[in-house]
């Protein structure tokens, strides 16, 4: 009964951390936006203006590279 008890107690420790980093992470929500013709309390026109260029070349080249070791692993194993 230990043997089984002691994963299932580890795994529910772990789940009930993670759920308090989710709430303990919280933000407020934002406030009302402003009366028309004013500048501010206005979300962004273009998303933010986060670059994600850098970060998406960089993403897809991973891909592509995992994605090639899989093919020519398949291929490998295959063969053999």
């Amino acid at each position: 009964m230990k043997k089984l008890c002691n994963p299932i107690l580890t795994s529910l420790l772990l789940a009930c951390f993670m759920a308090l980093a989710q709430i303990s992470l919280a933000q407020a929500p934002p406030p009302p936006p402003a009366d028309k013709g004013t500048n501010t309390n206005k979300a962004p026109g273009n998303g933010g203006g986060a670059p994600i260029d850098g970060g998406l070349i960089i993403s897809l080249a991973m891909v592509a590279c995992f994605g090639t070791w899989k093919l020519y692993k398949s291929k490998i194993h295959k063969a053999t």
